[in-house]
């Protein structure tokens, strides 16, 4: 691999992101990542050597976690089209959430495939922003939640191989990392932070699991407003993460805890979660931000598009200018009714309007007990 400066931040994608797609009514139907690139290109956001192309990670290479028995299931399912109800059963393929596409297995291997590059391109240190990684409930041997492979763990474990000991993982998608906290939860030298919304599938990642390392889950109820976000980094992620002395940070930024997204039930602005990943970036000397959920085209292309942003130091005008406003305008999402009429600033801006709140009790106590725990 040609040497990686750790100055520039690096932008890692692929096109084959624009042309698959989970099947016309699944949740991943809308595009994400290629709205990204387009955004990025269009705000002239992408100086020369910035944008990495990833890589299709081999199925030798996704062993690094995978079981190889899982992984020969998933190339034999996108080889011919279908699989067998044996499959099904034992490796969760072909089902609602994991369906057989085109690109079952090739798509999630590139975004793999990017996660695993990324630990080596941050071997001297640096920031990588990788939104088609974030895959957080792919288990060892099955197919979970969207998520064929567990990226997030692979880029884990490319991070440690590449000179990074300690590992601070926090994960601010709407829905718990349970694959993550499979691989980590008893690993001392990984800090899993997770804020997801309570009551919400995979129904893990209870404020109580503490794992044997250094785990801390903080369930939140719906209507999360950005006060009580800020809260949540200022006593919370940013303690934690300090205390803990990384030799690497990985944020999993998901894009499902914005009001507009209809997988959630939670009320965040992207102001929320850009705060959080430049307040992150300083702590450790290899910093990766991995995409992750989010269902809505327009909320998620704007959210990730902030947060190469923030990452590459540029700033976010009021207005768009045509050409990125074209790219916001030409997308679609049909069959959901929060693609109807979709208010004009979500094609014209990238910024939310802001959306404080009161900090409810409930996040205070919650805040507390964690609080109450010994330092990482």
């Amino acid at each position: 691999m040609p040497e990686q400066s750790s100055d520039i931040p690096r932008f890692i994608g692929s096109e084959i992101y624009r042309n698959s797609s989970y099947g016309k009514w699944h949740p991943l139907r809308v595009p994400r990542v290629s709205t990204v690139m387009d955004l990025a290109r269009a705000m002239g956001w992408l100086a020369p050597g910035q944008f990495v192309q990833s890589p299709r990670a081999k199925p030798e290479a996704l062993a690094l976690w995978h079981d190889p028995d899982y992984l020969a299931a998933l190339v034999r399912a996108e080889d011919r089209q279908e699989v067998t109800e044996a499959d099904r059963a034992r490796y969760g393929l072909g089902t609602a959430s994991n369906p057989v596409f085109a690109e079952m297995y090739r798509r999630p291997a590139t975004g793999a495939g990017g996660s695993l590059l990324a630990g080596e391109m941050l071997a001297g240190g640096g920031v990588v922003y990788h939104p088609a990684g974030g895959t957080h409930h792919g288990l060892r041997g099955r197919a979970n939640g969207f998520c064929y492979l567990n990226d997030p763990v692979l880029a884990i474990l490319s991070l440690r191989r590449n000179g990074a000991r300690r590992v601070a993982y926090v994960d601010i998608d709407a829905h718990h990392p349970d694959g993550v906290e499979e691989a980590f939860a008893d690993d001392g030298d990984v800090l899993m932070i997770s804020v997801h919304e309570e009551h919400r599938w995979p129904f893990t990642g209870a404020l109580e699991d503490q794992g044997v390392g250094n785990l801390f889950n903080l369930p939140v109820p719906r209507g999360l407003n950005d006060t009580e976000f800020a809260a949540i980094l200022d006593q919370l992620i940013l303690p934690c993460v300090a205390a803990f002395r990384a030799d690497a940070v990985v944020l999993q930024c998901g894009a499902d805890a914005v009001d507009e997204d209809p997988l959630s039930r939670l009320a965040l602005s992207n102001n929320a979660h850009w705060a959080a990943v430049a307040a992150l970036r300083p702590m450790a000397p290899r910093y990766l931000v991995l995409g992750g959920g989010g269902y809505n085209p327009w909320s998620v292309g704007r959210l990730w598009a902030g947060v190469w942003a923030t990452l590459a130091g540029h700033d976010i005008p009021d207005r768009l200018p045509p050409l990125a406003e074209a790219v916001l305008r030409g997308l679609t999402f049909e069959g959901n009714s929060r693609g109807r009429n979709p208010p004009d600033h979500l094609f014209t801006t990238l910024r939310d309007t802001p959306r404080p709140g009161p900090l409810r009790d409930e996040i205070r106590t919650r805040l507390a007990r964690l609080g109450e725990r010994p330092a990482p």
